[in-house]
């Protein structure tokens, strides 16, 4: 049987992928996996598409066609050059494209495909994609249904009930499924979404956001000319995938207009990811909406959602993972690249359809969450021993992250960078892997001047922290090597951990004076108060450590407060330990400050 393509048509960028070795792989071009889905002329009316188009769009919009899949069934035309095509005449030279792609990389000739589309496309737009891929000579055996995809890159033959969450979010498109996977079956239960929501109207925000900021330093709008509106637009796009992985960066334009006087003008700005955040707040909240509406429509309550998949490239933005584990109160997927794989799930069915036996996808992540000590004023008490993740656990290797943190106080000259893994809040419970001082700290800077730290891990373990004064740039550079393996040999103690709180083992173990709690104990604690216990540990340890250096009436209040907290924590009684808490935390701060 001849070989069976997989092709993901994006509406930004599209992949095309094959079953090789009995997994699946994305077809590569000059190191390239993703084709931009950008079609274009150039000044001899030559066809341009891929990367060539989307190059010349900043300079030549009106010769260039972008997003055409928001397009796919209408009865429209497009102009490109001087020839009028239909949507589907547009996406078949993309098609063309990786069709050629697939055909070099293999050596032998491809004609069958399958395809895959937004599980929310109209009869019209599935046929119209249909119709693109003939055009494109493929056969195209299966349209398949992108949440399905992704799911099936999760799990390719699924044996027992599983049901999937598959929020998508692409550069042009949201769709959100719950998709059932069972005895090699994969079904969508229900799914819901928005053509006119995606990558690029995050963009358009921050592209808002940021022409605001230069229109009110230089009173030049760049909106109003499309050829700085497009490389604006560029730059803009590049800044909001580097604000996936890093804290900050700087949206940067040389001569992107004049001044009055005829002065060139520059745009050189620095933006945040909590600003941009900030900005795509109300956009996030339109995909939960979504994804009640799908949970509903599939009768399904949030605990009955086995896992939680990501597609699309947009989903690398961190506070997406965060609102969507707070909402669904479970680990979000994203180990397989969110940008591909649908396409990988189009090559698992197509191999499937062919006959073979298709195993899963293979993906280096790293197995725990890295990051350092920080320090957390907690309404004016200071936290000690406080985690703060750089590299979450599941993260796809290579890595590499940013995080922003600030000094503590003023006229500050050194500052402790100690690097931990494990998953546990307070430092203590999980493993330091090295520390180094970034020292001779500015004088002149204030409290609170910003020290990004950033985290480099490659495939072969070696992880680099580089921390940085951002005011002087003056920064220290370490290396750990084989982090990765360090990591992997902590996994039987993770392992037990788990064992050991599966069985009933309690947090007070670890802060009660240091005695052990003994199998009985543990076994008559409810996990009510051992979460309550769990909460309260850094603000007991505090207390503990501040009654050795008490005497009085001062001694006797906290003694009280503490001996509360034991009775309680004997009689299992969450409700004691919980109503005294907020006397303990009342007594720390007035001891601290006394």
């Amino acid at each position: 049987m001849s070989t069976i393509i997989g092709i993901d048509l994006g509406t930004t960028n599209s992949e095309v992928a094959v079953i090789r070795d009995g997994q699946p792989e994305i077809i590569e071009h000059e190191g390239e996996k993703m084709l931009p889905s950008a079609v274009g002329v150039d000044e001899q009316g030559r066809i341009l598409v891929g990367p060539a188009a989307r190059n010349q769009a900043a300079l030549a919009p009106d010769r260039t066609v972008l997003s055409v899949k928001r397009l796919m069934g209408e009865d429209t035309r497009i102009a490109l050059g001087q020839q009028q095509y239909t949507p589907q005449e547009i996406s078949a030279m993309i098609l063309r494209t990786l069709k050629d792609r697939a055909e070099r990389a293999l050596g032998e000739p491809v004609s069958k495909a399958v395809i895959t589309i937004p599980a929310y496309f109209k009869e019209a737009q599935r046929q119209a994609t249909v119709e693109a891929g003939e055009l494109a000579g493929l056969e195209v055996v299966r349209i398949l249904n992108e949440p399905t995809a992704a799911a099936m890159t999760y799990q390719p033959n699924p044996e027992q009930l599983q049901r999937a969450l598959v929020y998508d979010l692409g550069g042009g498109t949201f769709d959100v499924s719950i998709v059932q996977l069972e005895q090699g079956v994969v079904e969508v239960l229900a799914s819901h979404g928005d053509t006119h929501l995606g990558g690029d109207d995050f963009d358009k925000l921050l592209f808002d956001h940021v022409c605001d900021r230069f229109r009110d330093e230089h009173g030049v709008d760049l909106r109003m000319k499309a050829v700085p509106r497009s490389r604006v637009m560029r730059a803009v796009e590049e800044a909001r995938k580097v604000l996936s992985f890093h804290a900050l960066t700087r949206v940067t334009a040389e001569f992107v207009a004049e001044s009055e006087d005829g002065t060139p003008l520059h745009l050189d700005l620095e933006i945040e990811r909590p600003d941009f955040e900030s900005l795509i707040e109300p956009l996030l909240e339109r995909t939960l909406e979504c994804v009640d509406r799908a949970l509903n429509d599939a009768g399904l309550r949030v605990d009955q959602v086995d896992q939680v998949v990501l597609v699309g490239g947009v989903t690398r933005t961190p506070r997406i993972r965060e609102v969507l584990e707070e909402k669904l109160n479970r680990p979000v997927h994203g180990e397989v690249e969110p940008d591909l794989c649908v396409a990988l799930g189009a090559a698992t069915q197509a191999g499937l359809i062919q006959g073979i036996d298709v195993g899963p996808v293979l993906v280096d992540i790293t197995p725990h969450t890295l990051g350092i000590e920080a320090m957390v004023d907690d309404f004016g008490v200071p936290q000690y021993s406080i985690f703060s993740a750089i590299i979450p656990r599941n993260t796809p290797l290579p890595a590499s992250r940013t995080e922003s943190y600030w000094t503590a106080y003023d006229g500050q000259h050194a500052a402790e960078i100690r690097v931990f893994q494990g998953e546990n809040a307070d430092t203590r419970h999980n493993t330091l892997l090295g520390e180094f001082f970034l020292e001779g700290l500015s004088p002149d800077q204030p409290a609170h001047s910003r020290i990004p730290v950033r985290f480099d891990l490659d495939l072969n373990g070696m992880l680099t922290v580089t921390a940085t004064e951002h005011a002087t740039g003056r920064s220290k550079q370490v290396t750990i090597d084989n982090a990765m393996n360090r990591l992997r040999e902590t996994d039987h103690d993770a392992a037990r951990k788990r064992i050991e709180q599966a069985m009933g083992a309690s947090i007070i173990g670890e802060i009660d004076d240091g005695q052990e709690v003994t199998d009985d104990e543990a076994a008559v604690q409810s996990p009510q108060l051992r979460a309550v216990l769990t909460e309260a540990a850094s603000l007991i340890e505090q207390a503990r450590n501040l009654r050795d250096q008490l005497d009085g009436d001062d001694a006797r209040d906290l003694d009280a407060v503490l001996n509360a907290i034991e009775q309680g924590r004997a009689a299992d009684d969450p409700d004691a330990v919980r109503k005294v808490l907020p006397e303990l935390e009342d007594l720390v701060f007035y001891l601290q400050e006394a």
